[in-house]
């Protein structure tokens, strides 16, 4: 896959599909009246700015279509920045390749802190035994 990242991926807006309503909540007649609440949606499989590969991946994390809802604050465009910004950042990190894990051993004080560990519960699990009568 292509190195994509917050700079080098732009996705157009004529392949978003926005949607507006109320938000709902507080805010009197000013929440009442202006939809604010911005649904976003963007379907992969139609897109052009990802290869196939990119498309792949991403549908298998995610499904066909990306959908957000943004209503934090009263502005409708802020609300839309907010979630192209959201969309932008979902689908870059979906493309990042996770690091490889490096194997390492525990270290001698954490061997030590285990054994210890167990050994404690042992002693706690002995004392709770009934005593065996001698005679």
């Amino acid at each position: 896959m292509g190195k994509k990242n917050l700079e080098t991926l732009a996705i157009p807006e004529s392949e978003m599909k926005v949607k507006f309503s109320p938000s709902g909540g507080p805010g009197g007649q000013h929440a009442n009246k202006a939809s604010t609440r911005v649904e976003l949606s963007w379907d992969i499989q139609t897109s052009s700015v990802l290869n196939a590969l990119e498309k792949e991946s991403l549908i298998q994390k995610y499904g066909p279509i990306i959908r957000l809802a943004v209503d934090e604050t009263r502005s409708q465009s802020r609300n839309r920045e907010i979630a192209q910004k959201r969309l932008l950042t979902k689908v870059v990190s979906a493309l990042q390749s996770p690091k490889k894990r490096v194997a390492t051993k525990p270290s001698r004080s954490a061997k030590a802190r285990r054994v210890s560990s167990k050994k404690r519960r042992g002693e706690l699990k002995k004392l709770r035994r009934t005593p065996k009568m001698e005679g």
